[in-house]
Parts: structure tokens; sequence; C-alpha cells
């Protein structure tokens, strides 16, 4: 029986229906194979498309809303499941007393020299990765425009096709590091793309890092300042 009272990761999920598999931040197995109790509430209405190409300004309060309902319950953290709504991190962590970790993009102040993979290269703005904290300066490629992954995924179809997907974002990663050999650290913007780390990694031979990584990070640092101040 699960502990209502116990403290969980709150995700903040858009309103999809493509598969998610694990790794990918709305499936509830990638947090629990690393032993972080989790819960998920769908923003209604927040599909890939209002928040990817259109930005919508009038989905901003209900996110909001939510994350200071998952408080009311008892959230030791918030996360979401775009790396887009990066442009909202001020403003959920102004609302909330728990860390916010809107996006994997939060994790690029890091390193010295990153580079990120993103699900649409063009709707990532100067102004997303400024409020993420971004270094000027980093690199991006999105992965092919109407490929099965970004086609499958802002059209929120029920098919994914998990091979090709992976395929299309190990291309991504491939051609950010051949036009940026510089890069040390991949940073997957998008939180669909934690399944294929494994395999970015394998064929760039760069370290990768994304929403999963950062999370479990962040949450066994603050177990391990919960349990040094208890």
């Amino acid at each position: 029986m699960t502990n209502r009272s116990a403290k969980f990761l709150g995700v903040l999920m858009l309103d999809t229906q493509f598969p998610r598999p694990p790794g990918d931040v709305g499936n509830e197995e990638t947090f629990l194979r690393h032993g972080i109790p989790v819960r998920f509430t769908v923003i209604r209405g927040a599909s890939p498309q209002r928040i990817v190409k259109e930005a919508d300004p009038a989905l901003l309060q209900p996110f909001v809303d939510a994350a200071r309902q998952f408080v009311a319950e008892g959230a030791a953290m918030i996360t979401t499941s775009c790396g887009f709504l990066a442009s909202y991190q001020d403003v959920l962590a102004a609302a909330v007393p728990v860390p916010v970790l809107t996006s994997s993009l939060l994790a690029c102040r890091q390193f010295v020299h990153p580079g990120i993979v993103t699900f649409d290269a063009a709707s990532l703005t100067p102004g997303i990765l400024a409020a993420a904290g971004v270094p000027a300066s980093t690199p991006v490629q999105g992965v092919e425009p109407g490929c099965e992954f970004h086609r499958r995924i802002l059209n929120n179809e029920q098919q994914l096709d998990l091979d090709e997907a992976s395929r299309n974002v190990v291309e991504a990663a491939c051609h950010l590091v051949a036009h940026h050999p510089s890069v040390e650290d991949i940073v997957l913007e998008c939180t669909n793309m934690p399944p294929y780390r494994d395999a970015v990694a394998q064929a760039t031979g760069r370290r990768v890092h994304d929403i999963e990584t950062l999370i479990v990070a962040q949450w066994r640092a603050q177990v391990a300042q919960a349990i040094q101040g208890g």
C-alpha cells in the first residue's frame, strides 16, 4: 500500500497519449528504479503543440496551481514532462517552497563545454535557454523536423517506433558533435529522450545527461542533506 504521507517527486505532465517507455519522465518505472516515489498530474489542454510551437502563456497558471497542489500533498521536488517548460522555471520556483527542476537544460551551467540535443531547434528560443541559465555560446542541434520521433510526439499520436526514434536522436547527437567537436557533455533537452541516452553515449563518445540524470542527482543530494540535517 502506498504511503500517501511520504515525500515524493511531483511530475507536471503535458496532456499526451504517445508511448512512454522506461526512461521517459512520464513512466513511473523511470523513478521507482532509483527508489524515488513519484506522482503525476496532467495539465489538461497542455499539448506538445501548445507548449513547444505556440508557447501559450495561458498555460502558465495551471502549471503553477498544480505545483502548489503537489506541495500541499507533500511533494519534496517538482519537475515537468517538457524541457521547453524551462521558460516557467523562475515563476514555478518562486511559487513553491521546494526545489523545481523544469528542464534538463538547467544542467548545462554545470559543464565547461556543453551541447544540447533538442526536440525542436526552431522553437528553442534564446529566451528559453536564458531562463535555464544555459551559457550563450552553447551549441544546439535538433532532431530532423518531421522524423518519427518529432512527428509522433508533436502530433500527440498513440504510436511510436522506438528503434526509429532512437536512430533519430542519435543522428542529431552525431550531427552536434560533428559540427562542434569541442562539446564534452551532451544534454538531451527533451524529457522523452532518456530512453536513448546510452545509444547516444555509445555513438558519440560523450557524457550524456537528461532530465532523469538531473532529477536522480538532485534527489539523492536532497536526501543526503536531510539525513545530515536530521
